[in-house]
Protein backbone atom coordinates (compact mmCIF):
# COMPACT_ATOMS: atom_id res chain seq x y z
CA UNK A 1 0.00 0.00 0.00
CA UNK A 2 1.33 3.41 -0.99
CA UNK A 3 2.30 5.76 1.82
CA UNK A 4 -0.04 8.73 2.17
CA UNK A 5 1.51 12.17 1.75
CA UNK A 6 1.75 14.64 4.62
CA UNK A 7 1.49 14.22 8.39
CA UNK A 8 -0.94 12.64 10.82
CA UNK A 9 -1.33 12.86 14.58
CA UNK A 10 -3.91 11.72 17.16
CA UNK A 11 -4.02 13.10 20.72
CA UNK A 12 -6.55 12.91 23.52
CA UNK A 13 -7.32 16.52 24.37
CA UNK A 14 -10.45 18.42 25.46
CA UNK A 15 -11.77 15.09 26.72
CA UNK A 16 -11.85 13.44 23.29
CA UNK A 17 -9.62 12.07 20.53
CA UNK A 18 -8.52 14.81 18.15
CA UNK A 19 -7.16 13.75 14.76
CA UNK A 20 -5.10 15.94 12.44
CA UNK A 21 -4.61 14.55 8.93
CA UNK A 22 -2.50 16.82 6.71
CA UNK A 23 -2.03 15.83 3.07
CA UNK A 24 0.40 18.62 2.08
CA UNK A 25 3.96 17.35 1.58
CA UNK A 26 5.81 20.56 2.44
CA UNK A 27 4.74 20.96 6.09
CA UNK A 28 6.83 20.12 9.13
CA UNK A 29 5.91 18.74 12.55
CA UNK A 30 6.08 22.25 14.03
CA UNK A 31 2.65 23.12 12.65
CA UNK A 32 1.12 20.13 14.44
CA UNK A 33 2.82 21.21 17.67
CA UNK A 34 1.23 24.63 17.29
CA UNK A 35 -2.20 23.14 16.64
CA UNK A 36 -2.14 20.82 19.64
CA UNK A 37 -0.60 23.47 21.90
CA UNK A 38 -3.58 25.64 21.01
CA UNK A 39 -6.07 22.86 21.78
CA UNK A 40 -4.41 22.17 25.13
CA UNK A 41 -4.67 25.89 25.95
CA UNK A 42 -8.38 25.79 25.08
CA UNK A 43 -8.86 22.82 27.38
CA UNK A 44 -7.02 24.53 30.23
CA UNK A 45 -9.08 27.70 29.78
CA UNK A 46 -12.58 26.37 29.10
CA UNK A 47 -12.83 22.94 30.74
CA UNK A 48 -15.59 22.59 33.31
CA UNK A 49 -13.67 19.64 34.81
CA UNK A 50 -10.56 21.63 35.72
CA UNK A 51 -10.81 23.67 38.90
CA UNK A 52 -8.29 26.23 37.65
CA UNK A 53 -9.98 26.92 34.28
CA UNK A 54 -11.49 30.35 33.73
CA UNK A 55 -14.93 28.83 33.23
CA UNK A 56 -14.71 27.06 36.60
CA UNK A 57 -13.48 30.24 38.26
CA UNK A 58 -16.36 32.20 36.69
CA UNK A 59 -18.82 29.61 37.98
CA UNK A 60 -17.43 29.86 41.50
CA UNK A 61 -17.55 33.66 41.42
CA UNK A 62 -13.76 33.95 41.75
CA UNK A 63 -13.48 35.74 38.40
CA UNK A 64 -15.60 38.48 36.87
CA UNK A 65 -16.36 38.32 33.16
CA UNK A 66 -14.65 41.68 32.68
CA UNK A 67 -11.44 40.13 34.03
CA UNK A 68 -11.61 37.01 31.85
CA UNK A 69 -9.45 36.48 28.79
CA UNK A 70 -10.70 38.03 25.53
CA UNK A 71 -11.25 34.55 24.08
CA UNK A 72 -13.55 33.65 26.98
CA UNK A 73 -15.59 36.82 26.52
CA UNK A 74 -15.75 36.16 22.76
CA UNK A 75 -16.98 32.58 23.23
CA UNK A 76 -19.61 33.50 25.82
CA UNK A 77 -20.88 36.37 23.67
CA UNK A 78 -21.22 34.03 20.69
CA UNK A 79 -23.01 31.46 22.86
CA UNK A 80 -25.54 34.13 23.79
CA UNK A 81 -26.04 34.99 20.10
CA UNK A 82 -26.58 31.31 19.32
CA UNK A 83 -29.05 30.98 22.20
CA UNK A 84 -31.13 33.75 20.64
CA UNK A 85 -30.79 32.31 17.11
CA UNK A 86 -32.01 28.88 18.26
CA UNK A 87 -34.90 30.09 20.44
CA UNK A 88 -33.01 28.93 23.49
CA UNK A 89 -32.51 25.33 22.35
CA UNK A 90 -28.75 25.88 22.37
CA UNK A 91 -27.87 27.27 25.76
CA UNK A 92 -24.51 27.42 27.55
CA UNK A 93 -26.54 27.15 30.78
CA UNK A 94 -28.66 24.20 29.64
CA UNK A 95 -27.36 21.85 32.34
CA UNK A 96 -27.94 24.38 35.10
CA UNK A 97 -29.11 28.00 35.06
CA UNK A 98 -26.42 28.79 37.62
CA UNK A 99 -23.48 27.27 35.74
CA UNK A 100 -21.78 28.17 32.46
CA UNK A 101 -20.81 25.31 30.15
CA UNK A 102 -19.95 26.52 26.64
CA UNK A 103 -18.56 23.09 25.63
CA UNK A 104 -21.19 22.66 22.89
CA UNK A 105 -19.67 25.60 21.03
CA UNK A 106 -16.06 25.59 22.24
CA UNK A 107 -15.10 22.33 20.53
CA UNK A 108 -16.06 23.54 17.06
CA UNK A 109 -14.71 27.04 17.70
CA UNK A 110 -11.36 25.60 18.78
CA UNK A 111 -11.14 23.41 15.67
CA UNK A 112 -11.99 26.39 13.45
CA UNK A 113 -9.10 28.29 15.06
CA UNK A 114 -6.83 25.25 14.64
CA UNK A 115 -7.74 25.22 10.94
CA UNK A 116 -6.74 28.89 10.73
CA UNK A 117 -3.35 27.98 12.25
CA UNK A 118 -2.88 25.31 9.59
CA UNK A 119 -3.79 27.66 6.77
CA UNK A 120 -1.49 30.39 8.07
CA UNK A 121 1.31 27.81 7.82
CA UNK A 122 0.43 27.01 4.21
CA UNK A 123 -1.79 23.94 4.67
CA UNK A 124 -4.36 23.56 1.91
CA UNK A 125 -5.35 19.90 2.19
CA UNK A 126 -6.33 18.68 5.63
CA UNK A 127 -8.94 17.12 7.91
CA UNK A 128 -9.34 17.99 11.58
CA UNK A 129 -11.64 15.79 13.65
CA UNK A 130 -12.63 16.33 17.29
CA UNK A 131 -14.84 13.63 18.71
CA UNK A 132 -16.19 12.97 15.20
CA UNK A 133 -16.97 16.57 14.26
CA UNK A 134 -14.80 17.63 11.34
CA UNK A 135 -13.31 20.55 9.45
CA UNK A 136 -12.29 19.48 5.93
CA UNK A 137 -10.35 21.36 3.29
CA UNK A 138 -8.87 20.57 -0.11
CA UNK A 139 -7.97 17.04 -1.24
CA UNK A 140 -7.51 13.81 0.66
CA UNK A 141 -4.52 13.23 -1.62
CA UNK A 142 -4.21 11.14 -3.68
CA UNK A 143 -8.05 11.29 -3.78
CA UNK A 144 -9.64 14.42 -5.24
CA UNK A 145 -11.81 15.14 -2.17
CA UNK A 146 -12.62 14.04 1.39
CA UNK A 147 -15.31 11.37 1.85
CA UNK A 148 -17.10 11.22 5.23
CA UNK A 149 -19.68 8.65 6.22
CA UNK A 150 -22.50 9.79 8.53
CA UNK A 151 -23.10 6.86 10.85
CA UNK A 152 -26.62 5.48 10.95
CA UNK A 153 -27.73 5.73 14.61
CA UNK A 154 -29.53 2.37 14.58
CA UNK A 155 -27.27 0.29 12.34
CA UNK A 156 -23.74 0.12 13.77
CA UNK A 157 -22.07 -0.93 10.51
CA UNK A 158 -24.11 1.27 8.17
CA UNK A 159 -24.00 4.90 7.10
CA UNK A 160 -26.98 7.17 6.56
CA UNK A 161 -25.19 9.22 3.91
CA UNK A 162 -21.71 9.83 2.51
CA UNK A 163 -20.44 13.39 2.12
CA UNK A 164 -17.91 14.24 -0.57
CA UNK A 165 -16.37 17.67 -0.10
CA UNK A 166 -13.34 19.90 -0.54
CA UNK A 167 -14.33 22.61 1.96
CA UNK A 168 -16.83 21.97 4.74
CA UNK A 169 -17.48 21.71 8.46
CA UNK A 170 -19.51 18.69 9.60
CA UNK A 171 -21.05 18.32 13.09
CA UNK A 172 -23.35 15.59 14.42
CA UNK A 173 -25.46 15.50 17.57
CA UNK A 174 -27.20 12.35 18.82
CA UNK A 175 -27.65 10.03 21.75
CA UNK A 176 -26.47 6.80 20.09
CA UNK A 177 -22.77 7.23 20.90
CA UNK A 178 -22.71 8.92 24.33
CA UNK A 179 -26.21 8.24 25.62
CA UNK A 180 -28.79 10.96 26.43
CA UNK A 181 -26.45 13.90 27.12
CA UNK A 182 -28.48 16.58 25.27
CA UNK A 183 -31.60 17.96 26.92
CA UNK A 184 -34.34 20.33 25.85
CA UNK A 185 -33.51 23.42 27.95
CA UNK A 186 -37.19 24.36 28.09
CA UNK A 187 -38.62 21.05 29.34
CA UNK A 188 -35.42 19.90 31.09
CA UNK A 189 -35.92 16.47 29.46
CA UNK A 190 -34.16 14.54 26.67
CA UNK A 191 -35.77 15.16 23.27
CA UNK A 192 -38.06 12.60 21.63
CA UNK A 193 -38.71 11.49 18.09
CA UNK A 194 -35.17 12.05 16.86
CA UNK A 195 -31.99 9.95 16.73
CA UNK A 196 -29.37 12.22 15.21
CA UNK A 197 -28.80 15.54 13.47
CA UNK A 198 -25.85 16.36 11.21
CA UNK A 199 -25.27 19.98 10.19
CA UNK A 200 -22.83 21.11 7.51
CA UNK A 201 -21.59 24.59 6.68
CA UNK A 202 -18.61 26.94 6.69
CA UNK A 203 -18.08 27.23 10.46
CA UNK A 204 -17.76 24.22 12.78
CA UNK A 205 -18.59 26.15 15.95
CA UNK A 206 -21.95 27.25 14.54
CA UNK A 207 -22.63 23.87 12.90
CA UNK A 208 -22.04 22.13 16.24
CA UNK A 209 -24.38 24.52 18.07
CA UNK A 210 -27.07 24.20 15.39
CA UNK A 211 -26.86 20.38 15.47
CA UNK A 212 -27.19 20.42 19.27
CA UNK A 213 -30.14 22.81 19.11
CA UNK A 214 -31.96 20.83 16.41
CA UNK A 215 -31.48 17.58 18.31
CA UNK A 216 -32.79 19.21 21.50
CA UNK A 217 -35.91 20.32 19.62
CA UNK A 218 -36.90 16.73 18.88
CA UNK A 219 -38.49 15.18 15.83
CA UNK A 220 -41.50 17.46 15.77
CA UNK A 221 -39.79 20.82 15.43
CA UNK A 222 -36.27 20.09 14.14
CA UNK A 223 -37.13 19.40 10.45
CA UNK A 224 -38.95 22.73 10.07
CA UNK A 225 -36.29 24.69 11.96
CA UNK A 226 -33.33 23.27 10.02
CA UNK A 227 -35.13 23.99 6.74
CA UNK A 228 -34.85 27.70 7.56
CA UNK A 229 -31.12 27.75 8.31
CA UNK A 230 -29.13 30.11 6.11
CA UNK A 231 -25.74 28.97 4.87
CA UNK A 232 -26.04 25.62 6.65
CA UNK A 233 -27.73 22.33 5.76
CA UNK A 234 -28.89 19.38 7.81
CA UNK A 235 -29.50 15.64 7.74
CA UNK A 236 -31.91 14.25 10.34
CA UNK A 237 -32.58 10.65 11.31
CA UNK A 238 -35.95 10.43 13.06
CA UNK A 239 -37.05 7.79 15.56
CA UNK A 240 -39.49 6.30 13.04
CA UNK A 241 -36.58 5.52 10.69
CA UNK A 242 -37.06 8.39 8.23
CA UNK A 243 -33.94 10.15 6.98
CA UNK A 244 -34.66 13.78 6.07
CA UNK A 245 -32.33 16.39 4.63
CA UNK A 246 -32.46 19.98 3.52
CA UNK A 247 -32.20 20.51 -0.26
CA UNK A 248 -28.59 21.71 -0.12
CA UNK A 249 -27.21 18.92 2.05
CA UNK A 250 -23.92 18.00 0.30
CA UNK A 251 -24.26 14.24 0.36
CA UNK A 252 -24.04 11.32 -2.02
CA UNK A 253 -25.39 7.87 -1.21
Amino acid sequence: MATLPGLRRVEHVMGMPVVADLRDEDLGEAVLEEVFDWLRWVDATFSTYREDSEISRLNRGELDLAGARPEVREVLARCEELREETDGFFDARAASPDLLDPSGFVKGWAVDRAAAILEASGARNYALSAGGDMRLRGRAAPAWCWRVGIQHPLLRDAVAKVIETRDLAVATSGAYARGPHVIDPHSRRPPSGILSVTVTGPDLGAADAYATAAFAMGGGRAPHWTARLRGYDALLVLADGRVLSTPGFPARV
